[in-house]
């Protein structure tokens, strides 16, 4: 059975359930950078990549499904050049995240997409963040080169 069909089962089970905003922000904001400290980016970029790997997608509509069953919010595509992605995150869980100055807090979803991207294209990506604090919406760039 493939990681992403036992993630889609286990979802289902969980779908009636909400999530405490104060519970995802104790987590993310205060408890991960007071464990993993000034490393905070560079571990939870690493971290959406294992993510990735653990559950590989097919294609983009897959990577959005899995934000949203995730609880990372709408992520949706923008644009997309030769070597170059640019999707828009928002979600009211993230719009705390935005305005607090939180810088590095998307690191974990900027790996996964980065990982994602590598393995569906079969190329070597980089993604990079740029919440935007007006919409309060967070804006990934994927870029990539050929192995």
């Amino acid at each position: 059975m493939k990681e992403s069909t036992v993630v889609e089962q286990n979802v289902h089970e969980l779908e009636p359930r909400s999530i405490s905003i104060f519970g995802y922000q104790l987590i993310r904001e205060t408890l991960l950078p007071e464990i993993l400290g000034q490393d905070t980016p560079e571990i939870l970029y690493w971290a959406g990549k294992q993510l990735a790997r653990k559950y590989p997608l097919e294609g983009y509509n897959e990577i959005i499904d899995f934000f949203a069953k995730a609880s990372w919010g709408h992520l949706e595509l923008k644009n997309e050049k030769k070597h170059e992605m640019d999707f828009e995150l928002s979600s009211p869980l993230i719009v705390s995240r935005v305005k607090s100055k939180a810088e590095n807090y998307f690191q974990l979803e900027a790996g996964f997409l980065a990982q994602q991207i590598q393995q569906q294209k079969g190329v070597t990506a980089e993604t990079f963040e740029h919440p935007v604090k007006k919409s309060n919406k967070v804006l990934f760039t994927v870029k990539w080169e050929k192995l």
